[in-house]
């Protein structure tokens, strides 16, 4: 992979990985693929970043956000300086809108219905609703190792160990409860939980129950708080924007390193789905009436993965095909 001088201070490069640009036909595609990501982040335990990489949309996204942050940066400064906004607009037009706004559609409005079905569902049936979860991320895993540009290595997986922990460590944490938090800590709470949403292996809802704001989301969605939304809306703007062009690079420039991460992360992570756990998120010994149905449920979660890693890999083989006989 070509480097780049650019830093990432600076205008971002379009991505060498993302997929040529999409037609308005594959909308329902998308907002299908969006969805996905959306129910993810909906459930303490599970990252939407790690969905994204399944069904194959994680360096699109990245790309185009990163994109759409430096417009908005360069709108500013061309106001303030008075420069003209022709550098966002640009930026703009480098965004593949019709792969973004339905994925961003589908994450919407599953976001929302999963929040009132899978999260309830999660508290009436916790261990085969866990169960199922588990089986999805451990077959997850495999993602990004098939993502390394070049096969692993002694220090990857150092690396890999090192971020393992650390997510065992941050999911392990009790849950806080915040009855009515201040609108400056919802702030600062979105800032760190959205970048969770593009970190696979991260959990943006779990770290939501550890900061205590969870709950108080849910009831501000529930009660049309426009108070609440509009603070937690402006935290995960500035908390997105001074994290994508970093994670852009990344991708970038520590290709290999960043995705040892990321697998250490997620099977870290597999520590808020263990099926068993007490009402602080303390593990606890399998119950052996359960057992089996446990099993047998996280295994349906992993061939859900396979299926759905199987279908991403013929779909992108099909549209490198015809990008290939275009040119």
């Amino acid at each position: 992979m070509a480097h780049d001088a650019t830093s990432p201070a600076d205008a971002p490069t379009t991505s060498t990985l993302a997929a040529p640009r999409t037609t308005w036909s594959r909308a329902p595609l998308h907002a299908a693929r969006g969805g996905l990501i959306g129910a993810a982040e909906s459930v303490p335990g599970i990252s939407g970043g790690t969905v994204a990489l399944v069904v194959g949309l994680y360096d699109e996204l990245i790309a185009a956000a990163a994109h759409v942050v430096h417009a908005g940066r360069a709108f500013v400064v061309g106001v303030v300086r008075r420069r003209g906004t022709a550098e966002a607009t640009v930026a703009l037009r480098r965004v593949d809108w019709r792969l973004v706004l339905p994925v961003l559609a589908g994450m919407a409005v599953v976001l929302v219905l999963s929040l009132r079905t899978l999260a309830p569902l999660l508290e009436s049936h916790p261990v085969p609703t866990r169960a199922v979860f588990a089986g999805m991320i451990a077959a997850s895993v495999a993602v990004p190792l098939g993502m390394m540009p070049s096969r692993p290595r002694v220090q990857d997986g150092a690396y890999a160990l090192v971020a393992a922990v650390a997510a065992f460590l941050l999911t392990g944490l009790p849950p806080v409860a915040i009855e009515e938090p201040s609108l400056w800590y919802v702030v600062l709470g979105a800032a760190i939980a959205i970048n969770a949403l593009v970190v696979p292996g991260l959990s943006g809802s779990a770290l939501l129950v550890v900061l205590g704001l969870y709950v108080p989301v849910q009831a501000a969605l529930d009660g049309r708080d426009a108070a609440f939304v509009g603070a937690f809306a402006l935290g995960a703007v500035l908390g997105f924007a001074a994290f994508v062009r970093t994670l852009q690079w990344l991708l970038h420039e520590r290709r290999q390193v960043t995705m040892a991460v990321v697998t250490g992360l997620m099977v870290g992570s597999l520590r808020a789905l263990w099926p068993w756990q007490d009402d602080d998120r303390g593990l606890l010994a399998p119950q052996q009436g359960d057992v089996g149905q446990v099993v047998l449920l996280a295994a349906t979660g992993a061939v859900v993965v396979g299926a759905l890693v199987a279908w991403e890999r013929r779909r992108a083989a099909r549209a490198r095909a015809a990008a290939d006989t275009a040119s």
